[in-house]
């Protein structure tokens, strides 16, 4: 059974740093991407960051320049530092993973920016 559990998230200042990390267990055949989303109250869930196992990435416009993904696909773990952080990145982060078979989701972890 695969299981994917977020970290790192909590309450900070606008401006300040913060760094996510996702790790999945269990067995995942052929992993494509793995990434975040959020889902802000009111809002549907959207795309923030992917980075697939050859290493590109694609990010959100509103987020470009101030957040990094990183992965290791291997240890099946995945990161998204955030910079520069604004209220609006207010949200429940999700982490996800896709396989060629399947598509996995985390819990979420919360992230509130106060300006």
């Amino acid at each position: 059974q695969v299981q994917l559990v977020e970290s790192g998230g909590g309450l900070g200042q606008a401006g300040e740093s913060l760094r996510l990390s996702c790790a999945a267990s269990g067995t995942i055949f052929r992993i494509v991407s793995m990434g975040w989303y959020r889902q802000a109250p009111g809002n549907q869930r959207e795309l923030v960051a992917t980075i697939t196992r050859d290493g590109n990435t694609n990010y959100a416009d509103s987020v470009k320049g101030r957040f990094a993904i990183s992965a290791n696909t291997a240890r099946k773990m995945v990161y998204l530092q955030m910079n520069s952080r604004q209220p609006d990145d207010t949200a429940l982060y999700y982490c996800n993973v896709k396989s060629l078979y399947s598509a996995y989701w985390g819990q979420g972890t919360q992230v509130t920016v106060t300006s």
